[in-house]
């Protein structure tokens, strides 16, 4: 069925009906089980549930005075049928859930597809009514939930509020965008945290690395210098996530030169391949190492999500590196490319690899200065992960991740130099 005539069979009434009668029976059911599962006597059932749904959306259909006078009755009956109940245990759910699904019957007439995805969230709201009190109230700690609110202020209020332009001269101080990097480095460290907590320390943290490296590796680094300075036994395992995050930005590195510029990727394969086995490799080395002072692999105690001080912390950081990229740039513009990628490389290796791929592209720069200029980009940007690592985590994760950072580094202008060598062959 096209688009069209899945659309225009939604705007008949008769198809509405149905998509409110469906919306009742699937919140009838499972208010049904539940009331024989508590041996309660609520009259509300599948059957009414199924009624008040046809009902909100009948009356819809006739118009506003009606529902009204519906939305009333179903109102009334379900706060006489709460009063008159004599649970020892009281809550709203089942009555709130009565009048929900006589809204949704009233959506149902204009916008039967919407009602009817809503009303597949209630049902599993009221479904997974035990795994959620269970979630709430005895998995999540205070300070959990907590973290979760101000990460949910940050995201969702504050982000779209920041003004989207630079705010000096130089273009330097941009709210929207520094922000929206604290925001990056909160969701990389929850998401470090959650895996920690479901996996264990050992495994976790890596497979979170992996993840956040797609996003953003300095970020990785930075979040896991977190968890370490919260938990310093973490300094073996959060090392391994935050080299696992430098291996997902190489990787994701090679997918961009390749769709901007297939051609240039002749000299980087092998200096990148070789940086990312090494990276891997000592990764996994530091993930088969159980954590400092822990012998076991039991998922973590709760805890702290992030820190929003170190996280302000590390955008002050990349802020600063971006301001001295701008004014290198100033000063030695004259100098190249090379200068360039170097300085935009403190800041961003992706932004400088696309941009000498592009350049290189447009035959602007020939092969080897577009080669070097990646790499001197990506060189620049991991030297930048040291102080990082420095700042925000304890010494012996800095210490590992620096170590790491080496062995990559050493790596990647040893392919280089490889492909020079067989080059002049």
């Amino acid at each position: 069925m096209t688009g069209v005539a899945a659309s225009s069979l939604w705007g008949q009434p008769e198809w509405s009906l149905l998509a409110a009668l469906a919306i009742g029976l699937l919140i009838g059911a499972e208010r049904e089980r539940r009331k024989r599962e508590t041996d309660s006597h609520r009259p509300a059932g599948v059957r009414t549930f199924a009624l008040v749904a046809l009902l909100g959306g009948a009356s819809a259909m006739i118009g506003p005075a009606m529902t009204l006078l519906a939305g009333a009755f179903v109102a009334a009956g379900a706060l006489i049928g709460y009063g008159l109940d004599d649970r020892r245990e009281r809550d709203m759910t089942g009555e709130v859930a009565l009048v929900t699904t006589f809204v949704l019957g009233v959506v149902s007439r204009d916008r039967p597809a919407a009602a009817l995805e809503v009303g597949v969230v209630v049902a599993a709201l009221l479904a997974y009514r035990e795994p959620i009190h269970r979630l709430v109230g005895e998995t999540l700690s205070e300070q959990e939930l907590l973290d979760g609110m101000a990460f949910a202020i940050a995201a969702a209020v504050i982000l779209p509020l920041a003004p989207n332009r630079a705010l000096d001269p130089f273009g330097l101080v941009n709210p929207f965008t520094l922000w929206r990097l604290v925001v990056a480095v909160m969701a990389m460290s929850a998401l470090g945290y959650v895996a920690q907590r479901v996996v264990g320390a050992r495994f976790g943290l890596v497979a979170a690395g992996l993840a956040a490296g797609l996003v953003s590796a300095t970020a990785a680094v930075a979040a896991m210098g977190q968890r370490s300075r919260a938990d310093p036994t973490l300094a073996g395992p959060g090392a391994a996530g935050a080299i696992a995050s430098l291996f997902s930005s190489v990787g994701y590195m090679l997918v961009l030169i390749t769709a901007v510029s297939p051609g240039l990727l002749r000299n980087l394969v092998a200096p990148l391949a070789l940086a990312a086995i090494a990276t891997l490799g000592y990764a996994a080395v530091l993930a088969r190492r159980p954590p400092d002072n822990a012998p076991g692999v039991a998922p973590a105690a709760a805890g702290r999500t992030f820190n929003f001080g170190q996280a302000i912390a590390f955008v002050a950081i990349v802020a600063g590196f971006t301001a001295l990229s701008r004014i290198l740039e100033a000063w030695l513009g004259a100098t190249g490319a090379l200068v360039g990628a170097g300085a935009t490389g403190l800041a961003d290796a992706h932004a400088a690899a696309v941009s000498m791929a592009s350049l290189y592209g447009a035959r602007q720069i020939d092969e080897t200065t577009a080669t070097l200029a990646v790499l001197i980009g990506l060189t620049t940007n991991m030297l930048v992960k040291i102080p990082v690592a420095f700042t925000l985590g304890t010494r012996p994760y800095a210490g590992r991740v620096s170590a790491g950072i080496i062995v990559m580094l050493a790596s990647l202008w040893l392919g280089f130099g490889l492909n020079a060598v067989l080059g002049l062959k």
